[in-house]
């Protein structure tokens, strides 16, 4: 009988939240100011109820230059309940669902530890003192790529089962490393897809600074992976030879619109249809969209890690999205990365509408 009572108990208990939710969303008024333990976007809907589930990742273990996108998620969620619900372009969107997964303490307490470590090393490389046969530097990096080995199975697990439930699913950085475990996920799906990446960055630098898993290498190691068909790369402005004799060896799978050439382009009487227009016919079917923040002009994004001057105008990226929606690919996933907070609400106010657009272009 007593567990019997508890069954009755834990099933009265499920219902009741599920008819105090299901009042919640009927009563939710989309052009009301959102309460303060809303959730992403202001919006009432829980993991159950929500088309869309946005994995934050708060990990920057290998940035270099400006710190701060692991507080990016927190501050995009914090911008995200300023937001009015009537999306210019997906006006029914908030009628989906949209929900803010969690990041594991565990997790974050691992990278507080290694954050300490990949200080030491840039500390010496930039000091000049790194000996890379040094069996201190030599513990560092093997803990390092394990703490992201760890963090990047859990990410894939967690990818995994949210698809497994029928769900879009979004990451929010973090910095440029963490969309690796999402491209795992989809090269075991069997599917061949394209990414459309928009950053100031090449990103194919072979373990920069000796980091693996660095964010200035994800393209360089999700570029190993067959079923990735196409990497169509949009804003580029800063980056090395050896990206561009990399760039220029697999002509045939790497595309990258340097922003010099596109405004030069803009000058000499080219549009921005006609350049879009070129950028997504070079995708496939099934695409996969990787936004770094930086890929904007600075003056959006003053904080993020590394500014370069130059970059999309944010109606620019507008249009870019809306423009593979309407062309009929499939949206398989995406990421926005790079957001950090500094000193005021700017970057994360810019990083929310950018990853509530997103969301509209990958809703079905």
């Amino acid at each position: 009988m007593t567990a019997k009572v508890s069954l009755i108990r834990d099933f009265l208990r499920l219902l009741c939240q599920s008819i105090r939710l299901h009042m919640s969303i009927t009563s939710f008024n989309p052009n009301s100011a959102a309460l303060h333990d809303s959730g992403l976007f202001g919006l009432p809907f829980d993991e159950h109820h929500s088309q869309i589930i946005i994995i934050p990742i708060e990990w920057e273990l290998t940035v270099s230059y400006g710190k701060g996108t692991a507080a990016g998620p927190k501050a995009v969620y914090d911008a995200s309940l300023q937001i009015d619900l009537n999306n210019h372009d997906y006006p029914d969107l908030w009628k989906k669902g949209i929900w803010m997964d969690s990041f594991p303490e565990h997790l974050r307490q691992l990278h507080d530890s290694l954050r300490k470590d990949a200080d030491t090393i840039i500390q010496a490389i930039g000091e000049g003192s790194m000996d890379e046969n040094d069996k201190k530097f030599i513990t560092l990096y093997q803990r390092i790529e394990e703490g992201a080995e760890r963090m990047n199975q859990w990410l894939f697990e967690r990818i995994a089962y949210w698809k497994s439930k029928g769900k879009i699913v979004g990451l929010l950085g973090g910095d440029h490393s963490v969309p690796i475990a999402y491209h795992r996920y989809l090269n075991d799906q069997k599917s061949d897809y394209g990414v459309l990446m928009v950053d100031a960055h090449i990103d194919l630098r072979d373990a920069y600074e000796g980091f693996k898993y660095s964010h200035a290498s994800i393209f360089f190691n999700v570029m190993k992976m067959s079923k990735v068909k196409k990497l169509v790369q949009v804003g580029i402005r800063d980056y090395c030879h050896e990206e561009a004799e990399l760039v220029r060896q697999q002509s045939d799978r790497v595309h990258v619109f340097f922003d010099r050439d596109l405004r030069m382009q803009q000058f000499e009487g080219i549009g921005w249809k006609e350049q879009v227009d070129s950028m997504i016919g070079l995708l496939p079917d099934k695409v996969y969209i990787s936004v770094d923040i930086d890929g904007l002009d600075p003056v959006l994004c003053p904080n993020t890690g590394t500014p370069v001057p130059g970059g999309l105008q944010f109606e620019e990226l507008m249009y870019l999205l809306n423009r593979i929606r309407l062309s009929g690919k499939d949206i398989i996933g995406f990421d926005l990365c790079e957001v950090s907070p500094g000193h005021n609400e700017w970057d994360g106010n810019v990083g929310a509408r950018v990853l509530f657009q997103l969301c509209g272009v990958a809703s079905k």
